[in-house]
């Protein structure tokens, strides 16, 4: 079991505060003590590991990702490829995030995700703790459909048309294992014949959802581009607006009243549009992506600028040019095209990621929590782009196991 002291390092705790010369003093999977040197005392059995010089910060979150193992962002590809092989890709794909400092996602749709939380569970793989909704619910020839295949084919996501339909729907994905429930209130961008514009369910389907997550004692993410569909999720009570690309006034306004978290991965988009066209995107999603790339940076920055609770989420997917590992993209994004300040943007990756999963007990460093933690080589409040490159982070600590 662990216990250890981190000593000398320059401390951001995920509010927004930073103590110099610190002391954060763990014991099993917890953090027992954070303050100064000069005001706590080192209990003699515990391990010293000195920090001097580096930084000391909660473990980052993602709070929109895929962990599915695909070779290609072509849901229709993943489908067809046997889940065993998924599971294999996606562990190495834990090792990844792991590298990069990010101890938490949240997984956003994918039948194999389940899975690799269970091993990660059991101990017989390392990695950060993962959150899934299993499959995501999807309107028929909506986001979640595979329009180019058969029904029985999509592993990807579950259909279901009408409030009967979907409260089973949601039913389902719990007893599947899911954590949360993500459904698609809209068009997306890698998906065939539907358009970002078009709304998705209706809003009594959602309620629908919403009241059985509830019930569940979970939560609703939705998929939500549409100016109306992003409007219908907010009215249905959903916790949480992943992507928001056309977000007006009103959502706005709406998503401040209910006190609702706007997830807006930034990073995939961007990847899209500057390398895409190497990686084997379908030329749909190219099109799409490009079409909405500027609207969207607007519409985050409307956001921000209105005091929406934001939460970082890439939206990355384990393939090139979208493969885990650059999930620090969404941070500095944040900072270079929405106008964050770098502590903004790091309070963006703990604390409101972790409020966006549901999860109380990570996201700052404050006693009682979990203990994970990062220490790192450079001050990321000073530049986030510190943390894009992996080589910066010295150590990761989840549950206080060290894991790098």
């Amino acid at each position: 079991m662990s216990n250890f002291v981190l000593k000398g390092g320059r401390l951001i705790d995920g509010l927004g505060s930073i103590i110099e010369d610190s002391v954060v003093q763990v014991r099993d999977e917890h953090i027992i003590a954070v303050g100064t040197a000069s005001e706590l005392e080192i209990p003699a059995d515990a391990e010293v590991i000195d920090v001097k010089g580096k930084v000391v910060m909660p473990g980052l979150i993602d709070a929109h990702v895929h962990i599915i193992g695909g070779k290609a962002a072509n849901p229709v590809m993943v489908s067809l490829t046997p889940p065993e092989v998924l599971v294999g890709r996606a562990l190495n794909d834990m090792k990844k995030l792991i590298d990069a400092g990010f101890t938490s996602v949240r997984d956003c749709g994918s039948h194999v995700a389940v899975h690799v939380r269970s091993l990660i569970a059991e101990g017989e793989y390392d990695g950060p703790r993962l959150k899934t909704s299993y499959k995501m619910l999807s309107q028929t020839g909506g986001h979640g459909d595979l329009h180019m295949l058969p029904q029985s084919f999509n592993s990807y996501g579950r259909l279901c048309d009408g409030v009967a339909e979907c409260r089973k729907a949601a039913r389902e994905m719990f007893r599947e294992g899911a954590d949360f429930i993500k459904i698609c209130s809209s068009g997306g961008v890698l998906s065939e014949k539907d358009d970002p514009r078009s709304p998705q369910f209706t809003v009594e389907e959602i309620e629908a959802i919403v009241y059985e997550a509830q019930a569940f004692g979970s939560y609703v993410a939705s998929h939500a581009q549409s100016t109306i569909g992003i409007k219908n999720a907010l009215k249905a009570g959903v916790k949480t607006i992943e992507h928001g690309i056309l977000l007006d006034d009103e959502a706005i306004e709406l998503m401040l009243k209910q006190d609702a978290i706007l997830v807006p991965t930034l990073a995939i988009t961007h990847l899209i549009v500057t390398e895409g066209q190497h990686y084997g995107i379908p030329p749909f999603g190219l099109k799409k992506a490009q079409a909405y790339h500027d609207i969207h940076k607007e519409n985050i920055v409307k956001a921000y600028k209105a005091g929406v609770k934001i939460a970082a989420g890439s939206d990355l997917m384990g393939c090139k040019p979208v493969e885990h590992g650059k999930n620090g993209l969404e941070l500095a994004l944040m900072v270079d095209e929405i106008g964050m300040s770098p502590m903004e943007a790091i309070m963006a990756a703990t604390r409101f990621s972790a409020e966006a999963m549901a999860m109380e007990d990570v996201g700052v460093l404050a006693p009682g929590k979990k203990a994970d933690l990062l220490v790192v080589d450079g001050d990321p409040s000073k530049d986030i782009h510190v943390l894009l490159d992996s080589s910066h982070i010295e150590k990761v600590f989840v549950d206080g196991k060290s894991l790098k």
